[in-house]
């Protein structure tokens, strides 16, 4: 017994001398951003989209107030995409550019990936169509092929002059929802009302008539045929583009997560929300 003792401290010596021999020649681990599998975080980002990525009414007045946005947002109230990705790389530090538009709808995309381009942006994130959808009519809502169109015109810019960033495309929120848990508000249906906050889903918005019906629903099927086109137009973009799956759409939201000016934006737990359900968590497509 002590004679295979003896044997085998000899043996854990001799492998460490050999190793000891061999320190100072040894390849150097490769970084961790390039092991197979790794997360390796950007550090430049870009925001394209409307009012809700601009963040309007977050800052309780009726305008765009960026720092509160999901997904670029600085405010320490609300851990944006930007926020996230800072605590794992200080390289992104003031490198978040926000490109929203409040009233953009998906021909404006184009435009605001051109800027996404020329911020060298590494990760893209998209959210566009609720006002392709709150038209004045129904009848007014930007076609199903003309949406995909402008969305493929969008995402074409950006595959070309930013082959390697990653981009998230993020579904419409359900504008459908947002009349179901506030029609029976009186404060949320008079703003809608007397504001004509997105009329082709909210006007009327405590009427149970047919043809007010038919209309509602009439939006929210073409908010689902919109959704159905992100996930398409993402798909076909190729491995860098990645669907939230649906996300932010799923949100079984009330009218706590909206603001009290227009019963409509996001407040900043509204924005909370959508920043957390939608974030990728590992940055590897």
């Amino acid at each position: 017994m002590i004679r295979r003792w003896h044997a085998a401290v000899l043996a854990v010596l001799a492998a460490v001398a050999i190793a000891c021999d061999g320190a100072g020649e040894a390849a150097p681990e490769p970084s961790p951003s390039r092991k197979p599998g790794s997360t390796s975080y950007p550090s430049r980002m870009a925001a394209l989209g409307d009012s809700i990525t601009a963040g309007f009414g977050s800052c309780l007045a009726f305008v765009a107030c960026s720092r509160n946005s999901w997904s670029t947002g600085t405010s320490s109230a609300v851990e944006s995409h930007y926020q996230r990705i800072l605590d794992k790389n200080p390289k992104m530090k003031n490198n978040a550019d926000n490109f929203a538009d409040p009233g953009a709808e998906a021909d404006a995309l184009a435009g605001q990936a051109d800027r996404a381009v020329d911020a060298k942006a590494q990760y893209v994130t998209i959210l566009i169509g609720a006002n392709d959808a709150c038209a004045g009519r129904v009848r007014d809502m930007t076609p199903v092929r003309t949406f995909r169109q402008e969305v493929d015109r969008g995402l074409s810019r950006l595959k070309k002059g930013l082959p390697k960033a990653r981009v998230l495309m993020v579904s419409i929120p359900d504008l459908y929802r947002l009349w179901e848990v506030g029609r029976k508000n009186e404060q949320a249906a008079r703003v809608w009302s007397d504001g004509r906050i997105c009329p082709s889903m909210l006007a009327a918005p405590t009427s149970t008539a047919s043809a007010d019906d038919e209309r509602r629903r009439a939006v929210r099927d073409r908010i689902d045929a919109y959704n159905e086109q992100l996930r398409k137009a993402c798909k076909a973009y190729g491995k860098r583009c990645r669907w939230d799956g649906g996300a932010a759409h799923d949100v079984r939201f009330t009218l706590d997560l909206v603001n009290e000016i227009d019963y409509f934006h996001p407040n900043v737990e509204g924005q909370n929300e959508l920043a957390d359900v939608v974030y990728p968590g590992r940055f590897t497509w």
